[in-house]
């Protein structure tokens, strides 16, 4: 028996969209839009993806093990200047080109050796980057070809290299609170080296970039803009708490605006930090990352006789992790690890963050009667 993927119904895009289709005398379309800056031919798109589509996680030491991505000590920085100098020299811009089509993105450098972690849609130019160039131009104007060590297409990361003594960005050792300093740096429709800041606005989200991309996010109200994407998002002492990958974009409903072109209004998504680190550190050690599977078809919660929110177990896959820890259809799945679980999108992105065969706590409703689990997860196929 073939073995389904966790399904997700009503995405963050569609519910924004509902949300914005709702309101009276309303002419904004809320989408979530990747943050690259893609061209091709018969003109450019903001947002990745032709047409405004809708946008759309330990290395294992080895005696010869490549450079990894490490925790550093904390930089004593206090104001946004501060975070900026400190940091700007780990952030590059990325450009991407083929026959067909070009873009460009940012990235950072998170390990010595040149190794440098940006979003896959920028390096695969959504499905049009096969056989592409791609250079790296740094902060202080050094302009160098990048091999591609690896993607994740799963959770929209890769990693590139190259051949400088560029400095790395340390990540940060806890995640960032509601509320925290955030200072997002990268190239916005082209220009390098632009930092905004502002605050971190939520934790804990989980969005659905594309049919097969669903990603554990933090969101700010930085200013993110096309060709951010793959970008730092740094906290008050200059550490990386994420990667900025999406922004909600309202665009005019008028005939001939352009879905995707609006840019930033204050709500921008990066891929958590924590999350980052693994999947990079695994690319550097095996040229690819593994990601949890549950083994369970699931859907929002709607249903308000539950009492609670969370994501609804229809079907568990035969030997799954799901039905070997002991999930039952009809049970509501609250939280992973004492993270909340507010729907499918939070579940899906929540458990794709953790590696194959790792240990989880899921926390669940059932019958009226709180339970906590520990599921052994398969991996994402």
């Amino acid at each position: 028996m073939e073995s389904p993927r966790e399904s997700v119904v009503n995405p963050l895009a569609e519910q924004l969209s509902a949300r914005a289709a709702a309101r009276p005398k309303s002419s904004t379309k809320v989408t979530i839009a990747w943050v690259a800056a893609l061209s091709v031919a018969g003109g450019t798109v903001l947002g990745g993806v032709a047409g405004g589509q809708a946008a759309t996680l330990i290395a294992q030491e080895q005696q010869d093990a490549r450079p990894s991505v490490q925790d550093t000590s904390t930089l004593q920085v206090s104001s946004t200047a501060a975070v900026a100098k400190a940091a700007a020299q780990s952030v590059v811009t990325v450009s991407v080109t083929t026959e067909q089509a070009s873009g460009t993105g940012s990235g950072v450098v998170v390990a010595e050796g040149g190794y440098i972690v940006t979003n896959n849609h920028v390096v695969s130019l959504d499905g049009q980057g096969r056989g592409a160039r791609i250079t790296v131009e740094t902060a202080d104007g050094q302009l160098l070809p990048a091999e591609l060590v690896g993607t994740d297409p799963a959770v929209d990361l890769a990693v590139l290299k190259v051949d400088a003594d560029l400095p790395a960005v340390a990540f940060a050792d806890s995640a960032p609170s509601v509320g925290d300093e955030a200072v997002a740096i990268g190239s916005p429709l082209g220009l390098s080296n632009t930092v905004t800041d502002g605050i971190i606005s939520a934790t804990g989200r989980g969005i659905q970039l594309s049919s097969e991309v669903t990603v554990p996010v933090m969101q700010t109200d930085a200013p993110i803009n096309p060709g951010n994407s793959g970008g730092a998002l740094l906290n008050g002492s200059g550490e990386l708490v994420g990667i900025n990958v999406a922004i909600a974009d309202a665009s005019p409903s008028q005939s001939g605006a352009q879905e995707g072109a609006s840019g930033s209004i204050g709500i921008g998504f990066a891929i958590e930090g924590d999350l980052v680190q693994r999947v990079a550190n695994e690319i550097i050690e095996h040229g690819e990352a593994s990601h949890g599977l549950l083994g369970a078809t699931v859907t929002d919660q709607t249903d308000a006789r539950a009492g609670v929110v969370g994501a609804t177990l229809h079907e568990t896959t035969e030997s799954g992790a799901a039905a070997e820890a002991g999930l039952r259809s009809g049970d509501v799945i609250t939280a992973v690890d004492g993270t909340s679980v507010t729907g499918a999108a939070d579940l899906t992105a929540r458990i794709r963050s953790y590696a194959a065969g790792e240990e989880v706590a899921v926390t669940l409703m059932r019958d009226g009667e709180e339970l906590e689990l520990t599921v052994q997860l398969g991996e994402m196929p």
